[in-house]
Formats: C-alpha cells, sequence, structure tokens
C-alpha cells in the first residue's frame, strides 16, 4: 500500500479487482464534453490523475490526446495497466505529482478530488498545467432522487465514516482558489442495470465499505440481496454524472 495515498483512501486498495470489475464507466455524452473543454486532440496531452483503475483513463484515448495516468495505489495502478495497456501510467499522488512545470494541456480527475489534501493539492494542480490549460472533475454520483438509493444509503449508513470528505464542498477549493478561473457545471443522468452479485460487489467498492468489519459486511450485503430479490432480480442504479470545469487563470 503506497503511503502516498490519502489516508481515507487507502481502503480502496482492498478492492482494487472489485472496483474494477463493478463500478461503471462514464456516460459517453459526459465525456464528449468534457473532452470538448478541455480541448483533447491529437497534438494534445492530458493528465488522468488520482486515475484509480482506469475508468476515464480509457475514455480519454479515442480522443487522440497523449494521456499520462498517475495513482497513488499500487494495487489500483496494477488494475489500470492490465485495464488499458499502452498508456503511460505512473505512481503518484496529486500533492506531488511526477511532472515537469507546465507539462501538460489539461488535467482530468475522476471520482477523487474529493481525496486530495486541497491546500496542496491545487497549486500542484497548476503547475503542471501549461499556460491556460483546463482541469475537469468527473463523479458519478448516486441519484438520490430515486427511492431505490435512498434505501441503499439507509443501508450503508452506519458504516459511514464521520470524516468522509463531501464531494460537492470540495468542488469549492477549486471555485475559491486564485489559481482557476470560474467553474462550469453540466450534468448527465444514467443508469446501470444490475443483479444481486453485481449489486453487492457495486457497494463493496465503496471505500468505508471495504474498510468495515466482516459482520457489518454480511449485514449489509443481506440487506442489498433481499432488496434485489424483491424488485424481481435485478434493480436500476441510477447514478448522476456531475462534471465541472475550469481554467488555469
Amino acid at each position: 500500500m503506497s503511503d502516498l495515498q490519502h489516508p481515507n483512501s487507502r481502503s480502496f486498495e482492498l478492492v482494487a479487482d472489485v472496483y474494477e470489475r463493478a463500478r461503471p464507466e462514464y456516460p459517453p455524452e459526459a465525456v464528449a464534453w468534457l473532452a470538448e473543454k478541455l480541448g483533447l486532440a491529437e497534438g494534445r496531452s492530458v493528465l488522468d490523475l488520482g486515475a484509480g483503475t482506469g475508468k476515464l483513463t480509457r475514455a480519454l484515448v479515442p480522443t487522440g490526446a497523449r494521456v499520462i495516468a498517475v495513482e497513488p495505489g499500487e494495487r489500483m495502478l496494477a488494475e489500470l495497466r492490465r485495464a488499458v495497456p499502452g498508456v503511460e501510467a505512473r505512481l503518484g499522488a496529486a500533492e506531488a505529482i511526477p511532472l515537469p512545470d507546465e507539462s501538460v494541456d489539461a488535467i482530468t480527475v475522476g471520482q477523487a478530488f474529493h481525496w486530495f489534501r486541497h491546500d496542496e493539492a491545487v497549486p500542484e494542480l497548476h503547475r503542471v498545467l501549461s499556460s491556460g490549460g483546463s482541469i475537469a472533475l468527473i463523479w458519478n454520483s448516486r441519484d438520490q432522487e430515486r427511492p431505490l438509493q435512498r434505501d441503499f444509503s439507509e443501508l450503508i449508513r452506519p458504516l459511514l465514516p464521520p470524516d468522509r470528505p463531501p464531494v460537492g464542498h470540495s468542488v469549492k477549493a477549486l471555485e475559491e482558489s486564485e489559481l482557476f478561473g470560474p467553474v462550469e457545471r453540466r450534468t448527465f443522468p444514467f443508469l446501470q442495470e444490475l443483479d444481486a452479485d453485481g449489486l453487492v460487489d457495486r457497494m463493496a467498492s465503496v471505500s468505508f465499505v471495504a474498510a468495515a468489519a466482516p459482520d457489518a459486511r454480511a449485514e449489509l450485503e443481506r440487506g442489498l440481496r433481499e432488496i434485489v430479490a424483491a424488485e424481481g432480480g435485478s434493480v436500476e442504479f441510477a447514478y448522476v454524472t456531475e462534471v465541472y470545469v475550469s481554467r488555469a487563470a
């Protein structure tokens, strides 16, 4: 387990294979909008920071841009290298990006920005961006407007750590920084169809669930399987993909 990781995010290393198997990729329309905003194309370069198992990395490759993936978790990085062979992949953290100054035209961060230590990471993001470069933050967030998602949230609530970083609030670190300009936001809804095994894996890929005691995980699994059985053997796992884009000042 890498010392580069945020202490509260290290439990992802326990479930790197499950994360790769169970987590969805990003809606094509969200990636297309992000790519247009960042100007991704042949001759351009993009850093996918906190790249995990490469869920976003693999979607950036077809843009033609040079893609560099940086991830602090050694097991997550190993999954990325298997899933996206040929992409330049490096071990590194947002607070100490292993790239020279002004070396990339754009940065993407998928599902990870809220784990960064923002007072250290935001200046690092700005440092490696070329003049006028842009950053995009993207999350597949569970759609809490859906009754089933609220049921899932009730099941995992007892496992929630008190210091879990809020996703939405973390964007303020970018909005309030003098190093970046205004933040533009777009949302894209989508569904993931899951059977009981798929739902159990999906929830097991959540960091604080992975870190929970075995009896608590077993109880959660029972509850999830009961919901799927009541729904006829599969559920629509609803998301809202949130994308935030800002240009370096």
